[in-house]
Formats: structure tokens, sequence, C-alpha cells
């Protein structure tokens, strides 16, 4: 069976090297050999062996009837959204590991796909190497999944590691990141929690079968969180996440990008560094938890190549995934039930008792003239118009 590879960067390179690498054992899962007859770049590559089936034409794939799938590892959504659209449409199963094209377009591709007896797979999407999209797909059918709790950007879930283990700020943190890879020169997409949330509309959408659109998603990074915050998360035995939550309520559905203080009991409590953690609960299994790497060349690349092989042995048979192009109506955040730990100068201690009633004490060692309290559980909206009446240092919700 002949591919081709659209972007031969990190992933693209990767997907080329599973391929190569664990070429046997491919061959024997997929009842058939796999060959890259083209991979697709704007650059050259002299020396290396990719050159013999470089090309820069898209047209060259999307005419070549000989192409049965195409996997699409160049990131964005232009081009991207228009190679993907047009080999779907001309009979080509595609794989791709493109958040930011399955959380804008998943549906409309998934019914194109569906049109056409062909498959629109993209498992590399949310995790990296972590298999999640086929497990909300296929193996928990049997559930109505009340909830999906993730930590899904490794690169926020680094730092965060290691201002807790190392009492480093924010700043510091973020340049040894760049250093080491984890974060790209201009880290906005991961830090202020945009990556995840995209994650999140993905995860959400197959959830409940309707499109969740991103935008619609309250998100909040952690651009805000201080070495105090984690001296406080210490003193309770707790750790800062930034978690993506989509949450059903009954008939209301809730989705959230934001750090949360986590106790040890909590699943996602011990996910540290570049490790994503992805909780989901199902009314009837209970908690299931999934966990690895979540980005990376070769297991990026590991997911793309298994839904290659999946869309190998489904030729001529698209396999059902239900997502709706039907809009999710998400419930008003404003009406979302948290606690939150609350910091506040030591002189308007009075002030804030006075306007959020009873409340817990938090003490953290090396913080001083401050504040800092457990609220009782209440609304956003109710939150917002407290903590209008006094100076809020810092807030973050807790699920302990």
């Amino acid at each position: 069976m002949k591919i081709a590879v659209l972007g031969y960067g990190t992933v693209g390179s990767g997907v080329v090297e599973v391929l190569s690498l664990n070429r046997e054992n491919i061959t024997r899962r997929a009842g058939k050999e796999i060959d890259v007859k083209y991979v697709l770049d704007l650059r050259d590559f002299p020396g290396d062996p990719v050159q013999n089936v470089l090309v820069h034409d898209f047209q060259v794939i999307l005419n070549d009837p000989e192409v049965e799938i195409v996997a699409e590892v160049m990131g964005g959504v232009k081009p991207a959204y228009e190679y993907v659209k047009a080999c779907l449409e001309n009979g080509k199963s595609v794989c791709t590991s493109n958040k930011e094209l399955v959380a804008k377009h998943g549906a409309e591709l998934l019914e194109i796909a569906k049109q056409k007896k062909v498959n629109f797979l993209f498992e590399a999407s949310v995790g990296g190497g972590i298999p999640i999209i086929r497990p909300l797909n296929q193996s928990l059918t049997a559930d109505e999944i009340m909830e999906i709790t993730g930590i899904l950007n490794g690169t926020t879930n680094y730092i965060l590691s290691q201002m807790h283990d190392y009492g480093y700020d924010f700043d510091t943190v973020l340049k040894k990141a760049q250093e080491l890879g984890y974060a790209e020169r201009n880290p906005e997409a991961d830090v202020e929690g945009y990556d995840a949330c995209r994650k999140l509309a993905i995860l959400t959408s197959l959830a409940y079968g309707k499109q969740v659109d991103f935008e619609d998603i309250y998100t909040e990074g952690i651009t805000k969180i201080t070495t105090e915050d984690m001296k406080y998360a210490d003193a309770m035995d707790a750790a800062i996440k930034l978690l993506g939550i989509g949450r059903r309520e009954n008939d209301k559905f809730f989705a959230m990008v934001a750090p949360r203080i986590i106790g040890k009991k909590h699943p996602l409590y011990s996910v540290n560094n570049v490790f994503n953690g992805i909780l989901v609960k199902g009314n009837m299994l209970g908690d299931v938890m999934f966990y690895g790497s979540g980005a990376g060349k070769l297991p990026t690349a590991s997911a793309v190549v298994a839904d290659i092989v999946d869309a190998a042995k489904h030729t001529g048979t698209n396999i059902m995934t239900i997502w709706s192009s039907k809009k999710l109506a998400l419930s008003d955040f404003a009406e979302a039930e948290n606690i939150f730990l609350v910091r506040v100068p030591e002189e308007e201690k009075d002030a804030a008792l006075a306007v959020f009633g009873e409340v817990k004490e938090v003490k953290a060692d090396g913080v001083a003239g401050e504040f800092a309290f457990l609220t009782k559980k209440m609304t956003e909206a109710a939150f917002e118009e407290s903590s209008r009446k006094v100076t809020v240092k810092n807030r973050i919700r807790v699920e302990i």
C-alpha cells in the first residue's frame, strides 16, 4: 500500500523513521506492506534518503491513484485543511496529528470521509503517543461519559513541576524549558492554555458527539502562578496543575482550561514534568486513566503510524465516529461552581471575611504580609462579584 507524508518536520520525519524501523511488525499488523511513495515539503534535504521520494507539489500526491493513505503532519490550518479535504474527496484516507485542524474542522472532515467510504483518523492530535481517541470512540461506548479531566500539555506541566519541586519562579523555568526544547521560542500557545484548549475541544466533542468550539471554552494559562502559590499548595499537601475539564452535570455541559490545586488522592497528582495524563469518568465504568508521553517526535509519530495501520486494515470501510457538526451548547461558565484559594493583603483580612463569609485560612512557610484562605463552593459569578470588594493578589481553583 502506497502512502504519502505531508510535512517532513519533527513528526513527519518521525513517521518515516517509525515505518522504516518497525517495518516488519507494521506489515504483519496491517496485513500488507506500507511504502512511503511521496514526502511533501517545501525544503530539500540533501544527503537524507527522503530526497528520493521528496516532492514540492501537492497535486502530484492528490492525482496519484496509487496513494491510498495520506499522513498530514504539517501543523496549522492553512494549507492543511485544503489538502486534507481534497485528499478525502479524492478517496484517500487521512491520518493527522494536527490538533488545530481537528478542533476546527473535525466534524466536517469526518462527514466527508464517511461519504467517500474512507477514514479520517487523528489519534496523535491529543496526548501525543497516549491512546485516547480510539478508546473514546470504540472502547468506552457503553458508558455515558460524565467527565474528562486532563493534563494535556507537557510544556506547562514541566514548568509547574519544576516550580513546585525546586522553588524556581515562572520565568526561570520557562527559559530552562526553552533551552531543553520543551517550549517554543514563542511559548504563548502553551503557557496561555490555548494548546490544551484545542485538545479539550476535541475530547469533549468526541465524548458528547457534538461540536465543541474551542473559542467557547474558558481558558486561563499559568503565567500568573507564583512561587508563593506553590508554597500554599505545598502547605495543603497538594500540587498545581493546568487542567482541561469537560464535565456533564445533568443536562448541563461545562468546559474550561485553568490551573487547579489538586491533592495527593487525585489520580493526576503524580503526573509530572513533560508527561500527560487523561482521566475519564464513566457512569458505569467509573474512573479510567491514560498516562504517557504527551509530545515528542517518536511518541507522536507512533500514534500517526498506528492510524495508518488502522486505515490500511479498513480499506473501503469507514470507521464510524460520532461527532456531529451540530454545536454542543455549553452552559454559562458563570454558573460553574468551584472552591478557590484566595490571597489578599494582610490588612484586608477583615474585609475578606466580611465579603466571603465562612472560610478556611491557609498558612504557608516563607510567605508573609498576606491572608490566604479557601472559600466555600461558589459559582464563578458569585466569586467575581465578591472579589471586586477586596484586593485579590491571586486566586486558584481547588479540587481536593
